[in-house]
């Protein structure tokens, strides 16, 4: 049965997985206007989170919120054990050079080459000599797909699909714990997705990332997440496995998994991940 708000499951000593990232009665508002109410949701070391929701329902408000770019009424936020409120500058700096993130539409750095925004974090948190960094933005590069020549390009001469994979090399850069990915498919293809999809996947497995993903794609619920939390009435409505959303009585919900554009059924084939403790 799907996880409830303010429900946690009953695990065994044995059975209990490492939370990696906890929000609890986060409260984020704009003005008078609230966006998120006493919300509460945890990530589990290795899984790959698809986190869905409506249009303006405050998605990304809460990727944002949990990374410090956007300040929270109230609550508290743990990632990786620790509550950044309780942290000096240097213990937040050690914090923030464990996590990666992919903004929508990669954002990158027009100005500087693939590799050059691919060093950006290097430049930022390490003090490492040039040769060194060129020759581990070379390795993100291989490591996302990309051709040895696009570290030389701009974001002007790249594909859709470069820009994404280029800025995931860029979120890896610091090689993190835990990855944030924001819309990390919109705008591609359908083959160009199901290819990122699977590039998550395996550097999820190959890598022991944890993915926080904000996402519409139905595909990349389907086929790559572990676990879905949806987002609805300001909170986490329900979280759980693909079986879990199908079975939700919620108007909302029946319609995104179970609409017209939607797949009832999985095939049994289709490679769906299941939940972490699963595997």
């Amino acid at each position: 049965m799907a996880n409830r708000v303010n429900e946690q499951p009953i695990e065994s000593e044995g059975q209990r997985r490492d939370v990696v990232l906890s929000a609890r009665d986060v409260t984020v508002g704009f003005g008078p206007k609230v966006v998120l109410d006493n919300l509460n949701l945890d990530i589990y070391r290795g899984e790959i989170l698809g986190f869905v929701g409506a249009s303006g329902t405050g998605k990304s408000v809460l990727m944002r919120t949990v990374l410090r770019l956007l300040p929270r009424r109230s609550g508290t936020i743990k990632i990786l054990g620790q509550n950044f409120d309780e942290l000096d500058e240097p213990q937040r700096n050690a914090l923030d050079m464990r996590l990666g993130v992919l903004f929508q539409q990669g954002a990158l750095f027009s100005s500087l080459t693939v590799k050059e925004n691919i060093q950006v974090p290097m430049r930022e948190y390490l003090d490492l000599p040039r040769s060194l960094m060129d020759e581990l933005a070379h390795l993100k590069i291989r490591m996302v797909g990309l051709a040895a020549d696009a570290a030389d390009k701009y974001p002007s001469e790249l594909s859709g699909g470069m820009i994404k994979r280029a800025a995931l090399a860029r979120a890896l850069a610091l090689d993190p714990e835990l990855v944030f990915l924001d819309e990390p498919t919109s705008g591609l293809d359908p083959i160009g997705a199901a290819e990122f999809d699977e590039l998550i996947a395996n550097l999820r497995d190959s890598l022991g990332l944890t993915v926080y993903m904000v996402t519409h794609d139905l595909d990349s619920l389907f086929s790559v997440c572990d676990r879905i939390a949806v987002l609805g009435k300001k909170r986490v409505m329900v979280e759980g496995t693909i079986d879990d959303m199908l079975a939700y009585d919620d108007p909302w919900v029946q319609a995104y998994f179970k609409g017209k554009r939607a797949r009832s059924i999985v095939p049994q084939d289709s490679g769906v991940r299941r939940g972490v403790s699963g595997k």
